[in-house]
This record gives C-alpha cells, sequence and structure tokens, in this order.
C-alpha cells in the first residue's frame, strides 16, 4: 500500500515539473505581431492653422448729444435699421442759472435800448418829414433801428438755446434732437428716458445714447500664433465657421496683420482682421464667436500615407514595406523622401509606389 502511494505521489511531482516545463517554454517562445496593412492613396494635402476671433462690423459709430441735459424720449431701440439724419431721441436741456440770467438780463437790456431807438427814429421821421433835417441823417436812425431789432432778436434766440436748447430760426438742426451719422443698424441703447447725459468735450467722451454699425460690411477679428504668422499673409482666403450657426460657412480676404505681438498665457499673438463675405440671405449678429481656417501650404493629388506609418531618424525618414504576407508578415526597412504633412497624413515625394503596401498600427498578437 505504501508502494503505490509512493508512486503516486512521485508520478504527481512528476506530472507537475512537466506542466511547469511546458508552460515556461511556451511563454518563452517568441510572440507574432500582426500588422495593418495601409495602401498609399492620392490625396490633397493641406496644412491649416485656426485663428479664433469674432465676427463684428468693420464700423460701429457712437452717437452722444451735442448738450448737456436729460433723455425727454427715445424714438429708437436696438435691432432697428436707421439712415443717416433719422432722430434716436431728443435731449431736454437743464440750463446754468447763471448764463440763464445773463441772457434774461440781456434781452431786458436790448428791449430797453430799441424802445430809445424807436422814439428816436419816431421823432427823426417827423423832423424828416417837415424838411427840417437832411435825408442821411434820417436813414442813418433808420439804420440803427433795424439793429437795434437785429441785436434784440439774436438776444431772444441766445436766451431760447440756453433755456430750451433750441432756436426759432434754426429748429431743423436744434442739438436736443440727437440724430444718427450713418446709415446701420443700432447695436444697442444704453441709455433710457431721464437719464442725464453729458456732451463730449475736451475733458470728457460724453454719453452714450446709442451705437450704430453698418451690417452689410462685417470682418472676422482674430489672433494668430507667433508659429505661424510668418506664414500668413494679406490678400489670402480663409474660411469663417460660426458656432451659432450649424453647417454654415463663409469665404474671408485676410486685410490685415499686425506688425506688433502682445503676450497671451505665455504665448505670442498677433491680430488679424478678414474681410467676411456674408451672403444676403444669411443673418449675422454683431460679437458671434467665429473659428477662420487658414491654409499654410497645400499639395494637389500627390501619394500619401497615414503619418503614423512612417518612420523618422534625424533627418530621414523610413517605412517598412510589405515583403510578404504568409505564412507570416515580412517586411523592409524603406527610405522615402517625404513632403507636406496635414497631421494626418503626409505626403512622399519618392521611395513608395501605390501598389505597395506599408506596415500600420499593430492589429493583434497571436501565440504558436
Amino acid at each position: 500500500m505504501k508502494k503505490i502511494i509512493r508512486i503516486f505521489f512521485l508520478a504527481l511531482l512528476g506530472l507537475v515539473v512537466a506542466l511547469t516545463f511546458v508552460f515556461l517554454w511556451r511563454k518563452s517562445r517568441p510572440k507574432e505581431v500582426v500588422y495593418e496593412l495601409v495602401t498609399p492613396a492620392i490625396r490633397t494635402i493641406e496644412n491649416k492653422t485656426v485663428a479664433t476671433g469674432t465676427v463684428e462690423p468693420r464700423d460701429e459709430v457712437l452717437i452722444k448729444p451735442q448738450i448737456n441735459g436729460i433723455i425727454s424720449e427715445l424714438y429708437k431701440e436696438a435691432g432697428q435699421s436707421i439712415r443717416t439724419g433719422e432722430v434716436i431721441a431728443k435731449v431736454k436741456v437743464i440750463p446754468e442759472m447763471s448764463q440763464l440770467s445773463d441772457a434774461e438780463s440781456n434781452v431786458r437790456q436790448q428791449e430797453i435800448n430799441l424802445e430809445y431807438v424807436q422814439q428816436v427814429y419816431d421823432r427823426q421821421k417827423q423832423l424828416y418829414e417837415q424838411g427840417v433835417i437832411a435825408k442821411e441823417e434820417f436813414q442813418k436812425t433808420a439804420t440803427d433801428l433795424t439793429s437795434q431789432e437785429e441785436s434784440l432778436a439774436q438776444a431772444r434766440d441766445r436766451l431760447s438755446i440756453i433755456r430750451d436748447g433750441i432756436s426759432k430760426k434754426s429748429t431743423s438742426y436744434s442739438t436736443t434732437q440727437v440724430r444718427s451719422t450713418i446709415t446701420g443698424m443700432i447695436l444697442d441703447v444704453p441709455v433710457k428716458a431721464g437719464n442725464s447725459v453729458i456732451q463730449s468735450n475736451t475733458f470728457n467722451e460724453g454719453t452714450t445714447i446709442a451705437s450704430v454699425a453698418d451690417m452689410g460690411d462685417m470682418i472676422f477679428r482674430g489672433k494668430v500664433d507667433e508659429t505661424d504668422v510668418g506664414k500668413v499673409r494679406e490678400g489670402m482666403n480663409i474660411t469663417l465657421t460660426v458656432g451659432a450657426l450649424e453647417n454654415v460657412k463663409f469665404d474671408a480676404n485676410l486685410e490685415y496683420i499686425s506688425p506688433k505681438g502682445v503676450e497671451e498665457n505665455g504665448a505670442i499673438m498677433f491680430e488679424i482682421k478678414a474681410a467676411a463675405k456674408i451672403p444676403k440671405n444669411v443673418y449675422v449678429r454683431a460679437g458671434y464667436s467665429a473659428n477662420a481656417e487658414i491654409v499654410l501650404s497645400r499639395a494637389d493629388s500627390v501619394l500619401s500615407i497615414p503619418e503614423s506609418c512612417i518612420e523618422f531618424s534625424h533627418d530621414s525618414a523610413f517605412v517598412q514595406v510589405l515583403k510578404a504576407e504568409t505564412p507570416v508578415q515580412e517586411f523592409e526597412k524603406r527610405f522615402v523622401v517625404v513632403g507636406l504633412s496635414d497631421g494626418v497624413n503626409m505626403e512622399v515625394k519618392s521611395g513608395l509606389t501605390e501598389e505597395e503596401k506599408v506596415r500600420g498600427n499593430e492589429k493583434t498578437d497571436t501565440k504558436k
């Protein structure tokens, strides 16, 4: 019995040792790696850069009042179209008491002077009719009367301007009416009826009554990194993609590249401007965010392969070309001359043909 048990344990030990050797032997065998095979294709390769920015009117005009006062009426609101000369708002003048008092005093003084000159004129007229005085002397008195009447009218106009902001002689040019200086669309009316406003002067920019812009003349304003700014030039065509408008792209023409860069988050950025060509049936609001695709270089209908298939060593590029596919994949390393890359595919200028296949990414692992 003991002999049987001993034989059993020895057999079990031998089996364990055999299985261990089999496991280690299989573990030490080289792995067979199968790769994807990529066929070169004719493609158009474009090297692009993307600039982020906004679409906005080329010229946005701020309408400001010509006098100080209070907004009494608003005739327009944001979003409405407006033409040059149309009234946007009306300002009620709040006169300064010292100026008002001086103007009223001047009117009274001119009235007194007119009354005196009128009396002189009446007296001189009687004497002239009686033949006591010469015609020249009477004409001088008549001229003095006309001059004094004009002085009184000017004094009253000045009082009207100080008190009401408008002259009876020039109601069409009233400074109390704030008019648009351009034809376009009102983008914003930041004031309300009852707000105080200040006219623009040497020491103050003045209160903005409204901002008006021509929405038919839009530009893209964005920024390009310093690594790409040397590759762009004025006159280049770019493609705009507006985030708020799905599946809509616009063409634009690059008009301006800033000569000076500005540091932003550790990178030097240069401002660019491009004239946007927006179709009439598409409504674009001022301030929409947009991306501009700028084609820096382009290669049409060239042989290309995925950039991941290319190996680089110093200044040389290599690919693994398929020699045999069965029973196992065999590849040979071959030097190629590469060209333009778009980040996914790369142009192959020489060293490869359309019929050949190159090694791609690893696909599966198998064990013999």
